[in-house]
């Protein structure tokens, strides 16, 4: 069967150059059975991401064309675009005049967020405690943010019917 996805990374940068994949996130709608996939720190690798791909025919993201594909690209030199389709939905967005990033096209559209107060800065901030003082609930707090990016993006694809 093929299914699509909805996709999105966490770095500690803009650029690929300097900033490292932290957290790729997948969810992943098979008809009744959904499921979120995270990829974390040293377990991320093209192998596994492109074994998380497996079965997609669609991938949505926010921004991606500019930002997580070719981040994916630069860091694992893998291009997603090999195996399965992709729909940016921000220009979708735009098309319905709709700016201000992920957050505020979800603030616009009445989606409500868990985690209203991280945004990539603190995500970065969330990483490094993890990292360096081995703080779980910051990695949990992390993940649980890309999560609800995951989500919304299947949550703005149906709000704007497409």
């Amino acid at each position: 069967m093929k299914y699509c996805a909805y996709l999105d990374i966490e770095t500690t940068g803009l650029s690929p150059f300097t900033g490292k994949l932290t957290v790729i996130g997948l969810y992943i709608e098979e008809g009744n059975d959904n499921g979120i996939m995270q990829l974390v720190g040293d377990e991320i690798s093209s192998s596994k991401l492109i074994q998380m791909m497996k079965n997609i025919t669609m991938l949505y993201t926010y921004n991606g064309a500019r930002f997580d594909l070719p981040f994916i690209k630069a860091k694992l030199n893998v291009d997603l675009t090999q195996y399965c389709r992709h729909k940016d939905l921000m220009y979708a967005c735009w098309q319905r005049n709709l700016y201000g990033g992920l957050k505020g096209v979800e603030r616009q559209l009445g989606i409500e967020r868990k985690l209203p107060d991280v945004d990539g800065r603190i995500a970065i901030e969330l990483w490094h405690n993890y990292k360096r003082y081995g703080h779980r609930d910051s990695l949990a707090r992390l993940l649980k943010y890309n999560e609800e990016d995951v989500l919304n993006l299947r949550e703005i694809r149906e709000r704007l019917n497409i």
